[in-house]
């Protein structure tokens, strides 16, 4: 296993936003998470990704506990998200957003970095080597200076995206990545995902809306209504879930 969670469960207050979540990921699986609006979704990568620490339970990524450590060390470790709001250095260039994310493996120190002397003009020409090389395999070296809010959407969120590779990955995690796109370019990002996967060898958690999306490229999925699971299975076991159904879309809807 990868990743592995177990009876985890997060309050905020008295408010239990997660209740008993657990989830054996294996490497190289493709793997949803759906449910509606307040379900616990975006808590769930919050919670693997360190940025809240779970009330209850336990968390390991290759053998190693989550719980506890910060959202750096979590990241060093081989995780890497993405967020429903694209959130990109938005004043920045192209090429500095992707170059920001390889910042935790320079090997030079303050001193050299201030005065510029020793491992710093090396690192830099690499980071930035480096960098080119990502927007490349993306399709978005002919954007490297441009500033990034001046993109086009789908091109931002094709950066959020590269940036989040650059820190070299084993996990990945996609909060709805086709928020905001046409039927057109979410068969593309169906396309693309794949690609990614096969390209860096990636095992991929999604949180999605959009289920020709989830339906599509996904190989099972686990379903919260109000914090908890309520069902787990293959797209199809999924489609025609009673309990999914109600969840979605009401009281008495008949599978």
């Amino acid at each position: 296993m990868l990743l592995q969670a177990k009876r985890v469960t997060h309050y905020f207050g008295g408010l239990c936003a997660v209740s008993d979540f657990n989830l054996d990921l294996e490497k190289g699986e493709l793997v949803g998470i759906i449910g509606p609006n307040g379900a616990g979704k975006t808590t769930i990568f919050n919670l693997v990704t360190g940025v809240y620490r779970a009330t209850e339970g336990n968390i390991e990524f290759d053998g190693v506990e989550l719980v506890g450590k910060r959202p750096d060390q979590i990241t060093n470790l081989g995780i890497a998200r993405t967020f429903q709001n694209i959130r990109l250095f938005r004043e920045l260039s192209v090429l500095d957003n992707v170059r920001i994310a390889n910042y935790a493996q320079m090997k030079y120190n303050p001193v050299e970095a201030l005065f510029q002397f020793g491992r710093y003009a090396q690192e830099e020409v690499r980071t930035i080597d480096e960098a080119m090389d990502f927007l490349s395999v993306f399709k978005l070296q002919d954007y490297a200076e441009e500033t990034s809010k001046n993109l086009p959407y789908g091109n931002q969120r094709r950066l959020e995206i590269a940036r989040a590779m650059a820190t070299h990955p084993k996990l990945l995690l996609l909060d709805e990545p086709a928020a905001g796109m046409n039927p057109g370019e979410i068969v593309q990002l169906m396309d693309f995902i794949g690609w990614i996967r096969e390209q860096f060898d990636l095992t991929i958690i999604l949180i999605e809306h959009q289920m020709r999306l989830v339906m599509g490229i996904c190989e099972r999925i686990k379903v919260l209504d109000f914090g908890a699971t309520i069902a787990e299975g293959t797209p199809k076991q999924i489609q025609n879930d009673p309990q999914v159904l109600e969840a979605y879309l009401g009281e008495g809807v008949e599978p």
